[in-house]
This record gives structure tokens, sequence and C-alpha cells, in this order.
């Protein structure tokens, strides 16, 4: 398949207005008054959800403490926005126990929210045993420090998606549905899944700790240097004068903006702490509007950010497995949370390519992703947002499918 350019369609300057493909509606958001003052502490704040997390949290006024190791790119969302100016943070491995509870035991918590983890499929095949030793050990670490920390009223621990055996069905997978994995890194957060309820059940049943575990979709948002990763790769490629190369762009994912799950985890820790163990479960966050294809996602980057923006395929036969079709069933969180996504995809896309054009126009980091939380805030969820349709590209939009009863 050849290059495709896209000519510019919407970039949105200066303060982020509703973006078109919102529609109105009601849904819960996280309350000022419950988080502000509030003892907070963060696995994993140094990177790109981290520190996305981080910056709300100070936005509602938290007391904010994160442990994490030093950001694994560069650029980085954490040194560029300054996550680490009005909170504290440390820098430690959460394969060091002893350190991890130390960090623990000196924030004195009552939330945690646990986003630390080695968190690429490709990276899980280049190294499988960092990968199970921060994702699964590294949970085992933090949830056993939990034990001995007695403040600790709450914790969100954040896996994935791709936890689930993957049948490459047109049903999205429910939180009841079968644990599995068939890479390192899938299967790693499938374990973290197991070691979450086992702890759970051993040694909180008392209800002193009420934990859940949170499984979103491919998250995107501005300021995500990740490689292997589709908008990062494609922001790379247009600032070297290349035409990105997607690996596989037929494939199709529960595509969503950074701040749609964040939303439903700080919702979450809410309930976890005021009303406990009802809540201690799985819970996935993902896409209520289609779930969308590598290409089509690509294509709507693409005319969102205008001229120079290409991209062409570039599948390899011997590249590690990847899934085809993989969607979440979300109905859980949006009856009984109150949670709804408020971007719809193609929203969530423009405001990731908006976010990178802003700092490549000289707005800092710091307020363009604090613009965007207090935009977020006051928008309506996105529950009949028509999708947007490259001319050429309908026959690659895969319907999200309700499984039936």
């Amino acid at each position: 398949m050849g290059q495709r350019a896209r000519a510019v369609a919407h970039v949105v300057r200066g303060p982020v207005a509703t973006p078109a493909g919102v529609a109105a509606g009601h849904a819960a958001l996280p309350s000022p008054a419950f988080w502000r003052g509030r003892r907070t502490f963060i696995t994993g704040h140094t990177g790109f959800k981290g520190s996305w997390l981080a910056l709300w949290l100070q936005e509602l006024g938290a007391h904010v403490t994160g442990y994490a190791l030093a950001p694994s790119t560069e650029p980085s969302l954490f040194a560029d926005a300054h996550v680490g100016d009005r909170m504290t943070s440390r820098l430690g491995d959460l394969r060091a126990a002893d350190a991890l509870e130390d960090a623990l035991r000196d924030a004195a918590p009552e939330v945690v929210l646990h986003l630390a983890a080695q968190p690429l499929v490709f990276e899980g095949f280049r190294d499988p045993v960092n990968t199970y030793a921060t994702n699964v050990m590294g949970t085992v670490h933090l949830l056993d420090a939990v034990r001995r920390v007695d403040t600790v009223r709450a914790v969100v621990n954040v896996t994935t998606d791709k936890c689930y055996a993957n049948r490459e069905s047109p049903w999205g997978y429910r939180e009841s549905d079968e644990l599995g994995g068939a890479d390192p890194y899938s299967s790693s957060k499938a374990c973290a899944e197991l070691v979450t309820d086992a702890m759970r059940r051993s040694f909180f049943a008392d209800g002193r700790v009420a934990m859940a575990t949170a499984r979103a979709g491919n998250v995107i948002g501005g300021g995500d240097w990740s490689r292997d990763r589709l908008l990062p790769d494609l922001v790379r490629a247009i600032a070297r004068g290349e035409a990105a190369a997607l690996r596989r762009p037929n494939a199709t994912r529960p595509w969503q903006h950074v701040l749609d799950p964040l939303a439903g985890y700080l919702l979450l820790a809410e309930r976890l702490l005021t009303e406990g163990a009802r809540w201690a479960r799985s819970w996935n966050f993902g896409p209520t509007d289609d779930a969308q294809t590598v290409q089509w996602i690509a294509d709507r980057a693409c005319q969102a950010w205008g001229h120079g923006a290409v991209w062409h395929a570039a599948e390899a036969p011997d590249a590690p497995h990847e899934t085809t079709m993989l969607t979440l069933d979300s109905t859980l969180a949006r009856r009984q949370l109150g949670w709804q996504p408020r971007l719809a995809t193609a929203a969530a896309v423009d405001w990731t390519i908006e976010w990178h054009r802003a700092l490549g126009d000289g707005q800092g980091a710091h307020q363009r992703t604090v613009d965007q939380i207090r935009a977020y805030t006051h928008l309506m969820p996105a529950l009949m947002a028509p999708p947007y349709v490259a001319a050429d590209s309908a026959s690659h939009v895969r319907p999200f499918t309700s499984r039936p009863d």
C-alpha cells in the first residue's frame, strides 16, 4: 500500500473548545471535594499516563506522592510538563521491595493508584524477564507493602485490556471473561490480575483495604513518546519529514483518550474509599463508540495534522504475534459507577494532534496538558458520537458489537 496524505481538516488553536463528535449527556466526574487534601500515592507517575494523572490530581488539590523509575523516553511528558514541581516525587524500582515500602510508609496515603509497569507489548518480547519481574513481582511487592502501611484504605491496580484470553471475538470482553495472554506483556498483566485477587482474598477480606483492578483500552494523548506505539511513531515520522510505517493497518483496537480511563480510575478510587468492598473487583474502562482500525486512526491523525503527515504499510511477516481484534465491554462501569467516555475516538485523535501541534507552536507542555484537563471536565459524554470515516477507509471500520446475554 502506498503513502497516503491527508488535507487539513480541523486543528484547534487557543483554548480547547468542545470538539466535534461529542454529544450531550450526563456522566460522573472525579470530585474536587473528595480529592482536596487527600493523601494519594501513584506508582508510575513519570510515565505517560502517570504524568497526566498526577497533573489532574494536582488540579483537584490532592496531596500526591509518586514512586517510579526515571522517565524512559526523551523527551518525556514528566520533564516537559514539570509534573514533579507540585508533588513529592521519589525515583525507585518496583522490584526493590524495601525501598518501595519505605516510600509508601513515608507518604502515608489513603489511596494507592498503581500504574507503574513495563507497558509495551514489543518490549515484552525483547525482555520478558524484566517484564514479568516488574509487572508481576512489582505488583506483589506493592500489595505486600500495603498490608503493613495502615493508612491505606483503597487500591486501584491498573492492568490492561490485553489481560483477556483473546479469541479474536467480535464481542467486547467483559470483566468475567477468561484471563490469558499470548505474549509476555499480556500474560504478565493477567498474572497481575490474579495476584490482586489472591491478595485481596488472602489478606484484605476484612475490608480494611478495598482493592480493585482497572482495564483500559489503547490510550492516546499528548506527551506519549513511547516507541512502537501508533501516534508517537507518527509524530516522530512527521518531525523527520518521513512517512510513518504501520505494522498492522487493519488491526482493530479500543482507542481512547487518556483522560477517559483516568476519570474512571479516580471515580473507582472514590467509591472504594467511601463504600468499600462492594466495588472491590475488576472494571473495564473502554470507549463506547466504534472500535477503529490502525489505518483509520492514522488517517484521522494525518488529516488533523495536515501537510506532511503521511503513512505507509510496512507489515513484516516475521514480526512478533499481535492480535487482530480487541474490544472492551464497559457496561458495568457505565451502569454502576456512572462513568462515561467524554471524547469520541475522532475527537481523542484530534486532541492528541492538537496537543503536539501546540507544543510545536511554542506553548508549554504543562499549560497545554492542564488546559485539556480543564476542558475535559466541561464536556458532555460522547455516548452517541458519530464516527469520522475517511472516504476510502469506511470498509476498515469495525463497529463495537454488544454481546448477547
